[in-house]
């Protein structure tokens, strides 16, 4: 089995939001996943980003891949992530 970082859509008309999600590669986008590990909603200035950090390094662990539009906003999360851990 395959283990894909995605995201499944969410919201409503015009109104969208996702959930990064883990879920087998041949599942449809909407469909069962294996595990619920963020949210993404790019409606919001500044867009909201929540991730569980610490369950997507173990998927990415277990050889998880990432789409291109999770990897995009794993980046975003991570450079968000590096002011505040400097400021410390």
């Amino acid at each position: 089995m395959a283990v894909v970082l995605r995201l499944s859509r969410a919201g409503t008309h015009k109104a969208p939001f996702y959930h990064v999600v883990a879920t087998d590669s041949r599942k449809p986008r909407d469909g069962a996943y294996l595990e619920d590990v963020g949210i993404y909603d790019p409606t919001r200035r500044p867009e909201l980003i929540k991730l569980k950090s610490d369950r997507i390094e173990y998927w990415l662990k277990q050889g998880a891949r990432p789409s291109e539009t999770v990897a995009e906003v794993l980046r975003k999360a991570r450079k968000a992530a590096e002011p505040a851990e400097a400021k410390k």
